[in-house]
């Protein structure tokens, strides 16, 4: 037993020796790895970026739409193939998104300096609603971001980016103009008509001055050229079959002056908006005839080797204004609203007249009677039109008048489930020199107008919709909506057209028209 206890007391100092032997030789203990940290000053999702003081967010969603007997979005059926009906338009329109956004803040003595971006990741229905080759093809080599959605293929859409600093914005950000709804008072379609829409941002540079209390002013620089135009006619051009020309509008010579005052508290918000917009016209003689879909040669419109001797109209300058208005804490319910908005514009129609993309046109087309093959209905949107004097015009610019009100009620049944009702009424008016020069261009003879036959350009639209969604679970909403679609025109009697391919030439009978579509949406926001 002695030396069985010798040798376990010996083999335990052995060990005890070799480990102290060990320890000596291990290596200084490595820094502590230095972890992001929680910035807790911009609310919840922004952390430190590491070895700096600015604080960044990374976020987003993820959106799968459908749209049946409309376009992408939710566009109705109010022109093109769609508008036609034809057997090139789809049925119905998908497009997956994801939406990143990457926003950064760092606090400094001046205040906060921001920058924000937003990227779209997106694949859409090739087209977006129709498979004519007339409509897709419509320039060399390609027509637009919407022929990349092939197999493998989609593209990338930039939406915000901008640098925001002592009360400046500086980039592509939401006009200083619009209301926090844009287009969206209760929607989820990008085409409720009625009001301006600057939802994935225009160039601007703009200054807001907060003076507490809620109330606040902002006054901007917008870059026009894409959000805030629609069209210039030179009436010595002719007007095809559903009311269209080329468009004459001259480059940008001035941005538009935007801004706004509002009161934002905890009833609600009030907003009174205003806009400066010049409208000018290119040249007296330009290109009658356009090249056909698809093809070589000058658009209609385009200027010729006589455009710069044949002068131009005179400059003048529209503009508009709107009134928005936000009511909240209303009896029906928790989190409960009316959001709404009243605008009037003379020469910058698309602050009426708007989507989230291009202001549209209507040509429409429907059943007939009186001997006529279909029905058609249109709309021209336009800033202004001008005939030249060696046409027979004056010369001048006839800015184009139009208003709208669009607005919505929305409701929260209970946590998960909510509904909106929304709707809009817009007008386009032409004063009674625009009406003449329009007609005379319009009726000509090969027509054949019927003894009925009423010549007015001016138009209204509606629109009417309910949407609802359901959230089971936090950030995750699938929504279903419905909307109505009308077009109230002002022609009245018949008359022999020839509309685009493949609408025969053929009498139709001028008629009010209207649509329908579902929209159904699947979206998870992080």
């Amino acid at each position: 037993m002695t030396v069985v206890r010798t040798f376990v007391l010996g083999g335990a100092a052995s060990l005890i020796t070799l480990a102290g032997a060990q320890a000596a030789d291990l290596p200084v203990k490595a820094k502590a790895v230095e972890y992001v940290k929680v910035c807790s000053l911009y609310g919840a999702g922004f952390w430190y970026i590491p070895g700096t003081d600015t604080c960044m967010k990374i976020g987003g969603y993820l959106r799968v739409d459908a749209t049946f007997n409309g376009g992408i979005h939710g566009t109705p059926a109010w022109n093109g193939d769609i508008g036609q009906g034809n057997r090139y338009r789809d049925y119905f329109a998908a497009r997956s998104r994801m939406a990143l956004t990457i926003d950064t803040r760092t606090a400094t003595e001046y205040g906060v300096v921001r920058t924000f971006g937003q990227a779209d990741f997106q694949f859409s229905t090739l087209g977006g609603s129709t498979y004519n080759p007339n409509s897709i093809n419509t320039g060399l080599p390609v027509a637009g971001s919407q022929l990349l959605d092939t197999p493998g293929g989609g593209y990338v859409a930039v939406e915000y980016v901008f640098i925001q600093f002592a009360g400046f914005t500086f980039g592509k950000s939401a006009s200083a103009y619009a209301t926090p709804w844009q287009g969206f008072p209760g929607n989820i379609n990008s085409n409720l008509l009625g009001g301006q829409n600057t939802d994935t941002g225009v160039n601007n540079i703009q200054y807001t001055a907060q003076f507490g209390n809620g109330v606040s002013a902002s006054i901007g620089l917008d870059d026009p050229t894409v959000w805030d135009r629609t069209a210039v006619y030179n009436l010595s051009l002719p007007l095809n079959a559903t009311f269209n020309s080329g468009n004459a509008y001259a480059g940008v010579h001035s941005p538009d002056v935007v801004g706004n005052i509002r009161v934002d508290q905890a009833w609600g918000l009030f907003q009174i908006s205003a806009a400066a917009h010049e409208v000018s016209g290119s040249y007296n003689t330009l290109n009658a005839a356009g090249a056909p879909a698809g093809g070589v040669g000058l658009p209609g419109a385009a200027p010729t080797g006589a455009s710069e001797l044949s002068g131009h109209p005179d400059t003048k300058w529209g503009g508009a204004a709107m009134i928005g208005v936000n009511i909240k804490n209303i009896p029906t319910g928790p989190g409960d609203d009316i959001k709404f908005d009243v605008s009037y514009a003379k020469g910058a129609t698309k602050y009426v007249i708007s989507s989230s993309s291009a202001s549209p046109s209507f040509a429409m087309f429907g059943g007939g009677g009186a001997g006529a093959y279909q029905s058609i209905g249109f709309g021209a949107t336009t800033d202004g039109i001008y005939l030249p004097v060696a046409a027979g015009g004056d010369g001048s610019l006839h800015l184009t008048e139009a208003f709208g009100i669009r607005g919505a009620f929305n409701h929260n049944w209970d946590p998960y489930w909510s509904t909106s009702v929304f709707g809009s009424y817009s007008a386009v008016r032409y004063d009674g020199a625009a009406k003449a020069f329009m007609c005379l261009n319009y009726t000509t003879p090969a027509k054949a107008v019927s003894a009925d036959f009423v010549c007015n350009p001016n138009f209204n639209v509606s629109q009417l919709g309910a949407v609802t969604r359901w959230t089971p679970v936090k950030n995750l909403t699938f929504s279903a909506e419905f909307q109505w679609f009308h077009l109230d025109q002002s022609f009245q009697g018949t008359a022999v057209l020839g509309p685009s391919a493949p609408k025969p030439a053929a009498r139709y009978e001028f008629k009010d028209q209207d649509t329908f579509l579902l929209q159904l949406r699947a979206q998870r926001n992080f």
